[in-house]
């Protein structure tokens, strides 16, 4: 099977657990913390790795006890790391996250060595070994996610774009995108509309499809909608009982990716893809 490829981010995560989400001013008092491995690059190649796709990072640590906690999570989640740069003299990248009674949560994030990763070092011809499918996000550095678009284009291997968190994307990474997944938000700070339906979701998905060669936008409980080409499709979201929204999206990124490379097409890829968020949001076992 071919080889998931992440240029990506990673971040040693503080979880707080609390009643509710504190609002501007208010100091909220939490129940109890932990630490977790995350990082949406991180977290969507161990979830490639836990659908069963062959998987490999590319990405930076700081010289500290978080990259050590980072790397040990990637080579636990079945991750090859040996690409990931370990950089002296930089705090490798952290968040704080709030979690609460409902499972919703807000976040806030340290980028540190993710911001400094090496663009150069993308030209590594074993990187590239048995590569099908490369995965980008948006909490790297514009100039590594072209970089290594660039790369994936020269050796022919498909582009996955996830711009979260939501920025102004460059006429030139656009144009190497070959799948862009977005959630409701992201794809309406891209033009897309309000997405508010499954409806409108499908509209918002032939909408990016006309800029790019596929597109799917997730629309939480709701289900998701995709585009490729001229035809369309949207897909409701299993109703489960919510324990936690935190990672899902990470989870069905990983998830669609090693379909995709498995050979599904895109809707029973996106299909499986979406039955793993909403176990992940239900906090079950992946499989």
């Amino acid at each position: 099977m071919p080889t998931v490829l992440v240029v990506g981010s990673l971040h040693h995560d503080i979880m707080v657990e609390a009643d509710h989400l504190p609002r501007r001013d208010e100091t909220a008092v939490g129940r109890r913390w932990y630490p977790k491995f995350g990082g949406k690059g991180g977290n969507q190649a161990v979830a490639v790795a836990r659908a069963g796709a062959p998987c490999r990072m590319f990405g930076a640590v700081g010289d500290d006890g978080f990259g050590a906690f980072l790397r040990q999570g990637l080579r636990a989640g079945g991750v090859e790391d040996r690409f990931v740069q370990t950089l002296p003299g930089v705090g490798s990248g952290m968040s704080v996250a709030i979690l609460d009674a409902r499972g919703d949560y807000a976040a806030t994030i340290v980028s540190g060595a993710n911001l400094k990763a090496d663009p150069a070092a993308l030209a590594a011809p074993d990187l590239w070994r048995d590569v099908g499918l490369l995965i980008l996000q948006n909490e790297v550095s514009e100039a590594l996610n072209l970089a290594a678009a660039r790369e994936a284009r020269a050796r022919g291997v498909r582009c996955l774009l996830n711009a979260a968190p939501a920025r102004e994307l460059p006429a030139d990474l656009a144009g190497l995108v070959d799948l862009l997944v977005v959630n409701a938000v992201e794809a309406e700070m891209m033009g897309a509309g309000a997405v508010r339906s499954l409806e409108e979701a499908r509209a918002a998905a032939e909408s990016l499809a006309r800029r790019f060669p596929a597109a799917i936008v997730t629309a939480g409980s709701l289900g998701l909608a995709a585009a490729e080409g001229e035809t369309g499709f949207a897909l409701p979201a299993e109703k489960v009982r919510a324990v936690s929204s935190h990672g899902a999206g990470d989870t069905f990124i990983g998830t669609l990716a090693a379909g995709l490379v498995r050979g599904l097409d895109l809707r029973a890829a996106a299909g499986a893809a979406s039955l793993a968020a909403a176990r992940h949001v239900g906090g079950q076992a992946p499989g």
